[in-house]
């Protein structure tokens, strides 16, 4: 796969991951309806070999928004279609961990693509925000539950009722995002933060993820998940490898 099947996408493919940059740089990387489309051939992709996410914006914004032009023009036919909530579902639920490498705007669409994500790491300029009440929608592909759940009731209220925006200081106080660092070190630091997960075992990180967002189902699926692992050669040799470790020093 390379950036000339694509539209609105950059994706550069690795053997241990693919790193999606949204490149609408004439309207500020907003989410079109072709845009959708394009993210869900990743994720087609992405679910035929799993491997970890990198999802990006081009230039200074990670996404202002969804596109208003194409929303003004959707009816309630549309809505009840979910295209941006069910993508973003899609997202989510991708086997292997998913990351947001955000700095500048993540409005609307763009705020609520990376709140779908795993994991989320800031630069300094990083501004997260869902402005929809104020063109006479909500933020419906999964802000209204999702964030709550990211940063609690009371500051997604905030952000979802009263307008306020998080910058990079207020995300990271929240816990949305894991860190701030400096703009030109973004994408260095959340490749870092992938390497230190490709070092963990597959298969582990799949039935973990799958577990920890299965709420209702457990202790039958920690045991489940955990069967699988414990019969597998990997776990054998990774704790070989540890105790081997541990005895020579």
């Amino acid at each position: 796969m390379t950036d000339t099947a694509y539209e609105t996408l950059l994706v550069e493919e690795r053997d241990d991951r693919v790193i999606v940059t949204l490149h609408r740089p004439e309207a500020r990387n907003a989410i079109s309806g072709r845009m959708i489309a394009e993210l869900h051939e990743v994720c087609a992709l992405l679910e035929h070999d799993p491997r970890l996410l990198l999802l990006t914006g081009h230039g200074q914004v990670f996404a202002g928004g969804a596109d208003i032009a194409e929303l003004l023009r959707r009816g309630r036919d549309e809505a009840l279609q979910g295209i941006n909530s069910r993508l973003f579902e899609r997202v989510r639920r991708l086997p292997m961990p998913t990351l947001a490498a955000v700095d500048g705007w993540a409005l609307g669409g763009g705020a609520e693509l990376a709140y779908a994500c795993d994991l989320r790491i800031a630069g300094p300029d990083a501004v997260f925000g869902n402005p929809e009440p104020g063109l006479g929608i909500l933020a419906a592909a999964g802000a209204c539950w999702r964030l709550p759940e990211l940063v609690g009731e009371s500051v997604a209220k905030q952000v979802l009722l009263a307008g306020r925006n998080l910058d990079a200081a207020a995300a990271l106080a929240a816990g949305l995002v894991i860190d701030v660092v400096p703009a030109d070190e973004l994408l260095t630091a959340a490749h870092a933060l992938l390497d230190r997960m490709a070092r963990s075992s597959a298969t582990a990180l799949r039935l973990t993820k799958l577990v920890v967002d299965s709420p209702g189902a457990h202790p039958v699926a920690d045991d489940l998940a955990q069967a699988v692992l414990f019969e597998g050669q990997d776990k054998k040799d990774r704790m070989t490898r540890f105790l081997e470790k541990r005895n020579r020093a």
